[in-house]
Order: C-alpha cells, then structure tokens, then sequence
C-alpha cells in the first residue's frame, strides 16, 4: 500500500532528563515498520545532557522535528507543545525512557482500521523493564481484565490502562484540547474525560516495554509534598460533574475511598480531608472505617508507618 494512502502516525517523544535511555527510546522509534511517521522531539529543559544526544539524531535523521520548551513545564505541557505541532490522524505519547517494540504502530493502526470512529483510543499490554532493561513481568499480569468499549465507569473504579500503550485520534485531543496543563500527571484525567465521549479499545499484543526506575513519576506517588495526590482530587472533582448512572457513582465511590485512605495513612491530612469532602457530597452515609479514619485524619494521628509496613510484607520476597 502506498505510504500516502496510510493514516499519518505523530509519535511524540517526550524527554526530561533521559540521557540513560535517550537512544534506545529513539531507535525504537525510528526502527517502526509502519511507515507514514512524524516523529516530534520534545524536551522539557534537560539537564544532563539529553538535547546533545537530540541534536546528533537531528543530524543524522533531519525528518525529526525538535521542540524545546523553554523552560521546565511538565509533561502535560510539553506534550500539548508536541501534539500542536504534529498533524498526525494518529498519535502517541511517548517518553524517552521507555521502548517501543517494531511492530507496534502497524498493529495499533491496523485495530484502529477496523474500528467505527466512535472508538477514540486503542491501548495494550507492556512488559515492564528495570532501570537496566532487565524484565520484570507484564502489565497484563498485575492488571487483568482490560475491557472494551464504554469503559467510563471502570477507569472511575481502577487501574488497569498503561499509559505508553496508548494510541490516541487526533480528534480525540481536540476535542478535549488537550491534556489539562493545571495537573501534575496527565493519564487519570485523559482516561476520565475521553471515556465519557469515546470507546476504548483493548488489543491483547505486546507493543511496548515501560522502564521502572528511579526518576519514575510513580514512585513517590504518595510522598508528602509532591503535586501527584492534589492533581487525582482535581479529577475527581471533575469526574463527579460527569457522572451519570448509579454504576458510574458506585466506580467513583471506590476510587475516593482508595484515595482517602492512601492519603490518610501516607500522612498526607490536608489532602485526605478535602477527599473525605468529596465523600460526603458523593455518598449518604460512610462505612464506619472510614469514619473512623476520617477521625483519625481530623486529628492527625500519623500511622503511616502501618502503610509501609503493609507494603513490605506484601513486597518483600518479590
């Protein structure tokens, strides 16, 4: 098939800080078979020597398009620069410290080929990497059941999406303009106001290897002090104005209450308070745990380290 006859693919790659793992993302990406790519370049003001390594990949695949963003933004900011910038039908969010296998843009746009356009997201199983690529196991391992279509209610309740799996319409982005720059992270809200409008859909292959290491934004996800927990009240928030049925409403009740009591026994009171807040105005009435804990919250009795200690019983012997 001609390569102008195909859907035009934008991969934009975002990079703060990847210097480690910069040329292994970039030649996964330059190494697609799919062939009608726009490959755009994204950092977020690097300092370790990461937008060296762009430029020589500049010289020597002038194709790739290169944004600098100025000053460090974040990555929802960096990545509506990228989004803005391409023209693709399609597009991914890529960060430069992950790895894509070759055949996974042709899988996910051969899905998307075969899908009505209500469908605004394809997404699909990883294998999980250590900082030194060694594997760790499969995200279809930890998180099983991924379902189809309206999935609104289910991303409400749980986890189960991997975010770099994702290929997105560029419809899709413009209708929601974009990831909501105000956040801290970016998934949680795109999944909870996507899911309202489109269908989701689950392609059971392996498309792509996501790297856990130090600098992962998910491991200080509770730490006092970072913007991560006040950005999932935020959505919350939101998801509660575009709730619609009793089943919806239960998915979000569980989501607060796992919020609420994370934040509580992570000694993150201020948070856990305005959580509790949410509780309130979205159920009649409270388990008596969680009375309990929201007590507990009022008068800021630490027990956190019941939280760490629950983690290393469950994690140690792995």
């Amino acid at each position: 098939m001609p390569v102008n006859s195909l859907p035009l693919v934008s991969i934009i790659c975002l990079c703060y800080n990847h210097k480690r793992f910069l040329a292994e993302a970039l030649d996964s990406v330059l190494a697609q078979t799919y062939p009608n790519l726009e490959i755009v370049v994204v950092d977020d003001c690097s300092t370790d020597g990461s937008v060296g390594i762009i430029r020589q990949y500049l010289k020597n695949y002038p194709e790739l398009k290169f944004i600098s963003t100025g000053r460090n933004c974040g990555n929802c900011s960096a990545f509506n620069m990228g989004w803005r910038a391409s023209h693709g039908d399609f597009l991914i969010d890529f960060a430069t410290d992950d790895v894509l296998l070759p055949e996974r843009v042709a899988k996910q746009v051969a899905a998307f080929q075969q899908l009505g356009s209500s469908y605004g997201v394809v997404y699909s199983d990883a294998a999980y990497i250590s900082d030194s690529g060694n594997h760790l196991y499969l995200h279809s391992q930890k998180y099983q059941a991924a379902p189809d279509g309206d999935i609104f209610a289910e991303v409400l309740r749980r986890y189960f999406i991997c975010p770099p799996t994702m290929m997105m319409r560029r419809s899709v982005l413009e209708q929601l303009n974009g990831y909501d720059e105000t956040l801290a992270y970016e998934d949680f809200d795109f999944w909870v106001r996507s899911a309202r409008r489109y269908d989701y859909f689950y392609l059971p292959v392996l498309t792509t290897r996501r790297r856990i290491h130090t600098g992962s934004l998910s491991r200080g996800w509770y730490a006092k002090g970072n913007r991560l927990l006040d950005s999932t009240i935020k959505v919350c928030e939101k998801a509660a104005q575009l709730v619609q049925t009793q089943a919806e409403k239960e998915a979000l009740l569980i989501r607060i209450k796992y919020e609420a009591r994370h934040a509580y026994f992570s000694g993150n009171f201020t948070q856990a308070t305005a959580l509790f807040a949410l509780l309130h105005r979205a159920a009649s009435s409270l388990p008596v745990a969680y009375i309990c804990i929201e007590l507990l919250n009022k008068y800021k009795i630490n027990l956190s380290v019941l939280r760490k200690f629950y983690y290393w019983l469950r994690y140690s012997n792995r």
